[in-house]
């Protein structure tokens, strides 16, 4: 499983992205309430679940922390996928709460009151957004967090909205009124699109689908000189932590112990060469197959 150092710096990570979530998303709801911009506030809520999702987060990496025990043996790096879920489901929550708003906006429509201000608010929590989203990504690249990314993913699609967002507030100064509601509505696709998005990748890993493929195995292994063939390939796990499985073929006859150090050798060579394999069992078959 991950070391120490991997979710210490997940959750630090995570703790600052939440900080910086909070402060976005009290901006736009306070001005949002302030001008009656219904687009602002579902913008503003929009932040506020991503701060929420952070706290998912946190709460799963202490949980993937955990050492192994005897009936979790492979550990419970897992939570960490669950977190990523449970994201995916806060966004799917921010899409229905938002629909109600729209769908009431539309029966009783009503006119914010846009000014300079509105866009500068906007302006600048897009600034902070962009910049947590690329530093938030680029860290879970380099550790091959499903959870960061998964996050970084989330703060993306606010982005987006408040693009849009801002988008409305031109309509609504050139006298197009419903553009409020209407524009919620186009934040509400923009949330479920990368809702499901998340969904498909925890789902991935879940479900044990390979990271990794076989020809990659293979021609890594079969650089050494003894080894004849690799088949039966089968990788699982996360980018930070994959587990793998093969069977070789030597080109002789060896002892068992020259043949467990060839093994050895194999699980060596893929441990270094691919990042984040971190477990690897070798089964070696007779000469004579």
């Amino acid at each position: 499983m991950p070391d120490d150092s991997y979710y210490t710096t997940v959750k630090r990570v995570l703790l600052l992205v939440l900080v910086l979530n909070l402060a976005v998303s009290l901006a736009k709801l306070l001005y949002g309430w302030y001008t009656n911009s219904l687009s602002m506030v579902s913008d503003g809520f929009h932040s506020l679940f991503d701060a929420t999702s952070n706290v998912i987060g946190v709460v799963g990496i202490i949980l993937a922390s955990r050492p192994p025990d005897p009936s979790h043996p492979y550990g419970h790096s897992k939570f960490e996928t669950f977190s990523s879920l449970g994201i995916a489901v806060l966004l799917f929550v921010t899409c229905f709460e938002i629909l109600q708003s729209a769908w009431g906006r539309f029966l009783n429509p009503t006119v914010p009151d846009i000014t300079i201000l509105s866009f500068l608010v906007m302006g600048v929590t897009i600034a902070v957004n962009i910049t947590v989203s690329w530093y938030e990504n680029r860290k879970g690249q380099e550790l091959g967090s499903s959870i960061l990314i998964s996050d970084s993913m989330h703060t993306r699609s606010d982005i987006y909205s408040s693009l849009v967002v801002i988008g409305g507030f031109v309509l609504i100064k050139l006298g197009f009124n419903l553009a409020d509601p209407i524009i919620s509505l186009l934040i509400v696709v923009l949330i479920a699109r990368m809702g499901v998005k998340i969904i498909k990748q925890s789902s991935d890993v879940l479900l044990d689908r390979a990271p990794l493929s076989e020809e990659l195995i293979r021609e890594v292994v079969c650089q050494l000189e003894e080894v004849k063939d690799c088949h039966r390939i089968r990788s699982r796990g996360v980018a930070s932590q994959i587990y793998v499985d093969l069977h070789i073929t030597l080109d002789a006859c060896y002892s068992v112990n020259q043949a467990h150090r060839i093994a050895h050798q194999a699980e060596d060579k893929l441990k270094t060469n691919i990042p984040g394999v971190k477990d690897v069992v070798v089964h070696v078959d007779p000469c004579d197959e």
